[in-house]
């Protein structure tokens, strides 16, 4: 199995790296697009802001060839948010694959929600073998809220999503790689899809 991480100079691609390396898997991080076409799993992690990395997925054609993807993939915090319509970080239109807004958290609460929170409402494929209430790691100003996409929320203390699913993409707002066991079983059951 080809697993590639792509790299748009916006991911924490290392994380991600050991975490695939810890399940016996050796992936391909690449920014080419007949290597990520080619991939039977694409990961897409990200950090950072929506409209650098907006640019740098614009300069390698990227945000051309990702919605365009038919295997799984699986899009990581910052790689979530970009896969949906519209930002208001920075006002960004993103790349439009989840029919889903990106939104601010209001400034009354703590910003950015940091640390680990439940995952809770667990709806798919991506959550075998992990219990209601399970924690994950966060990092993040900005958010999708609830919709019929929602796999799995989180509450901050509102519900929001913490996971989306759109035909074949998967996204993740907490960092699985940073999640202990928990989200080592999260990237398991994405390879396993």
């Amino acid at each position: 199995m080809k697993t590639v991480i792509v790299d748009y100079k916006a991911g924490n691609v290392q994380s991600v790296l050991f975490a695939l390396e810890r399940l016996g898997v050796q992936a391909t991080v690449t920014s080419i697009a007949e290597e990520i076409k080619s991939a039977d799993k694409v990961i897409f992690p990200g950090v950072g802001e929506a409209s650098s990395a907006m640019r740098s997925l614009k300069a390698n054609n990227l945000d051309q060839l990702l919605p365009t993807l038919t295997q799984p993939f699986l899009g990581i915090c910052l790689g979530m948010q970009l896969l949906c319509q519209h930002s208001e970080e920075g006002d960004t239109n993103m790349l439009g694959i989840i029919p889903v807004p990106v939104k601010r958290f209001e400034a009354a609460i703590k910003v950015p929600h940091m640390g680990w929170n439940n995952l809770q409402h667990l709806k798919s494929d991506l959550f075998a073998d992990i219990k209601e209430d399970e924690y994950a790691y966060f990092v993040h100003s900005f958010y999708a809220p609830v919709t019929e996409h929602t796999i799995a929320q989180c509450a901050y203390p509102d519900p929001f999503s913490a996971a989306l699913q759109y035909k074949n993409f998967y996204a993740v707002q907490f960092h699985a790689e940073k999640s202990g066991p928990a989200g080592a079983q999260i990237l398991q059951n994405f390879l396993n899809l």
